[in-house]
């Protein structure tokens, strides 16, 4: 008897784009991405923080704000259904529930099933406050709430999602919590600016992979967002043993990747070093 033919993987594109303040230019983009994606046969489509926009300054940045019930992230779930692809929306300008009194916003990944139901909403929990001296200064927590929970890892065609934003993978922590409560794919949507993307972005989302023995999607603002602002773009995958199996040049584009669970647990087996924490000791120096 002939043998059955190999088990296709699951395929996933990962986007970049150049965000600006101009939500209807950045939604046409944005779907024109995840209709080539859909028709080359990926299940589930990254898209990275600010995919809805990059304000030009704070007054701005609140003011395009909407809620999750808002006419953007229905259009976003329409695109999902007609499409038939789970969206991973990477960093949505979010008016919370507690925005007529805070007037202030959450930063946060909302994950669309192929109904266009929202299945998860991951509030970015550590927020971008850097000064590097002449270079880049940010200031997110002053017009941003922190999220309070790291969501539970969503399973999906691709394996099981855990969600974080940009900053977040400076903390390995969140992706140790995420690999704990079963993640198989942890995901980084991220708008890095050029100094520090060119110094850290890779090597860091290389060692999230190698020590969580899981697959790292990161998708990523590129180029100029307006006057003041140029991120630095590199948007890639990494496999559970480290290796950067999918990447974008410079510029507007996808990337592909197919996710070998079958891989995964094999890493996972030959270093097994989940099994080899020490949770009894860390945590503990000194006291």
């Amino acid at each position: 008897a002939m043998a059955a033919p190999p088990a296709l993987k699951p395929l996933v594109a990962v986007g970049q784009v150049t965000s600006t303040p101009d939500k209807e230019r950045n939604f046409a983009s944005c779907a024109g991405l995840v209709r080539e994606a859909a028709q080359r046969g990926a299940c589930l489509v990254f898209l990275p923080e600010g995919f809805d926009y990059i304000g030009s300054d704070t007054a701005q940045t609140l003011g395009l704000a909407e809620a999750l019930d808002g006419d953007l992230m229905g259009r976003y779930a329409e695109l999902a259904r007609a499409c038939g692809v789970w969206l991973s929306l990477g960093g949505f300008h979010e008016r919370g529930q507690d925005w007529a009194t805070t007037q202030r916003i959450y930063n946060c990944h909302a994950l669309l099933d192929p109904a266009g139901q929202l299945v998860a909403a991951y509030r970015k929990t550590h927020l971008c406050d850097v000064e590097l001296e002449g270079r880049v200064t940010m200031k997110e927590s002053s017009f941003t709430n922190p999220g309070t929970e790291i969501v539970a890892p969503v399973s999906t065609p691709a394996g099981k999602l855990g969600l974080s934003i940009c900053y977040d993978l400076r903390f390995p922590e969140i992706s140790l919590a995420l690999r704990r409560a079963g993640a198989e794919i942890l995901t980084y949507p991220s708008a890095f600016t050029v100094p520090t993307g060119s110094a850290h972005w890779e090597v860091l989302l290389r060692a999230r992979a190698i020590e969580t023995q899981c697959y790292v999607v990161a998708a990523a603002q590129t180029g100029k967002n307006h006057e003041r602002r140029t991120s630095y773009g590199h948007t890639l995958v990494v496999d559970p043993w480290g290796t950067v199996v999918a990447q974008c040049r410079e510029g507007p584009g996808l990337c592909y990747a197919e996710i070998d669970l079958e891989f995964l647990h094999r890493v996972r087996r030959e270093i097994p070093v989940h099994g080899h924490r020490r949770p009894d000791l860390y945590g503990t120096v000194g006291l």
